[in-house]
């Protein structure tokens, strides 16, 4: 493997990366309604067309990074990326006196301007760990660190934020980003990077592996995606336990952090493709029960946080390890990772909007009303947060064994299990 150093070295940057997303896509609603009184009509125009525009740029920004991902010049452009990042981010939380029309005006620049910031700098991270090769269980281990990192991000991220303030939170993340920014740029690629032409930025689409691993991606990501947009009602309106809130959530994310070794493992003996199968199944088994808890079930919940954290570890750190597998098989090693990840990024965003926009009518549908804690809304609450995402898990478990692992009988050893179909 043409990796420098240890992989927590290329993952640091993931810390930094989670810490600023979190208040960046979670926080900010609230502050600029709570702080500045912005209508939420008027927040949630802003923040649908500033990410309609970064997810479409993505495959482009991807395509890009293909041309600048080499020695001596992907520096100068993670740094400044990484540099308006930060700029965009402090202006939005710290706007300057404004009101009115021209709040919303800046608060729209600065939100544009900090989403293509922040994907020009986590698109390049990614393929620059594409980049770096390997076996897959070496690609699993980077992708592991750089996901690991990210959650111990957005944990550090949600205490600063509610304890200490945004100045804090604002310095903190300025010196994470600093340290995280050095740590990847110290980290070589390898000599092909330095002479590679970037490819046409359709061609993933023309790649059979990439097509079947992304569709598998983007189901499995739809069934994460709904239980996090409902995560808040479920809570508040059928566990009635709100105050319970920022404990589900450590839970969630700590047991996802502590479970990557276990991944590791199971990747070293199972091969990718059944691993992140158990952590699907492993999800559904799970995740299931959820359904049928009421009002108080805080300790059942608790356990279901864990157990679908550690599940979710499976998907953090093996979908990424096989497109690298895709591209490599395909031959395209070095001249497309940024290419086939701008894709993949804007497959994950759009996996948000989707889970949005299919969770919140089918709730109203059934009959839910925010506040509401009925048996029409409560039934309505567990058959969207906890039945309509295990279907959705079993159908990317359908696929994932279809594409992935039926073509491939186990072989020994099992580590060379992994090819494109």
């Amino acid at each position: 493997m043409s990796q420098a150093g240890h992989p927590a070295r290329y993952g640091l940057l993931g810390l930094p990366l989670a810490f600023l997303a979190l208040p960046l896509y979670v926080s900010l609603p609230a502050h600029y309604a709570s702080e500045y009184g912005m209508q939420l009509s008027t927040l949630g125009a802003l923040l649908l067309f500033a990410r309609f525009a970064d997810a479409a740029l993505d495959p482009l920004i991807g395509r890009w990074s293909d041309g600048w991902l080499r020695p001596g010049r992907v520096g100068r452009i993670v740094w400044v990326a990484g540099l308006l990042m930060f700029l965009a981010f402090t202006a939005l939380f710290f706007p300057p006196g404004l009101t009115g029309a021209a709040l919303v005006a800046w608060a729209g620049v600065m939100l544009v301007l900090g989403y293509i910031a922040f994907s020009v700098v986590s698109v390049t991270h990614q393929a620059w760990g594409a980049r770096l090769g390997g076996t897959p269980l070496q690609q699993t281990r980077l992708v592991a660190w750089r996901e690991g990192l990210a959650l111990v991000g957005v944990l550090v991220a949600s205490v600063l934020i509610s304890q200490a303030g945004w100045g804090v939170t604002t310095a903190t993340l300025a010196v994470a980003l600093l340290l995280g920014l050095w740590s990847l740029i110290s980290t070589p690629l390898p000599a092909h990077a330095e002479h590679s032409e970037p490819v046409r930025w359709g061609l993933p689409w023309r790649t059979p592996g990439f097509r079947k691993l992304l569709i598998v991606y983007a189901v499995n990501g739809i069934a994460a995606a709904v239980p996090a947009t409902v995560l808040l009602f479920f809570v508040r309106d059928r566990l009635q336990a709100p105050q319970y809130e920022a404990l589900f959530l450590v839970a969630y994310f700590a047991a996802a952090a502590a479970s990557m070794p276990l991944w590791l493992r199971l990747v070293a003996r199972l091969g990718q493709a059944r691993a992140w199968l158990l952590g699907m199944a492993l999800a559904v088994v799970s995740f299931i029960w959820a359904a049928l808890l009421g009002q108080g079930d805080v300790a059942a919940f608790v356990l279901i946080c864990l157990a679908t954290g550690v599940a979710a570890g499976a998907d953090l750190a093996i979908p990424g390890a096989m497109l690298t597998r895709v591209v490599q098989n395909a031959g395209l090693a070095g001249r497309a990772e940024g290419a086939f990840f701008g894709w993949w990024n804007a497959a994950t965003k759009l996996n948000l909007a989707i889970a949005a926009g299919l969770a919140l009518p089918l709730l109203q549908w059934l009959g839910y009303s925010e506040g509401q804690q009925d048996a029409q809304s409560a039934q309505a609450l567990s058959l969207v947060y906890a039945l309509l995402p295990c279907g959705l898990k079993l159908a990317a478990i359908a696929l994932l064994w279809w594409h992935w692992v039926r073509p491939h009988p186990l072989p020994s050893p099992p580590i060379a299990l992994e090819s494109t179909p």
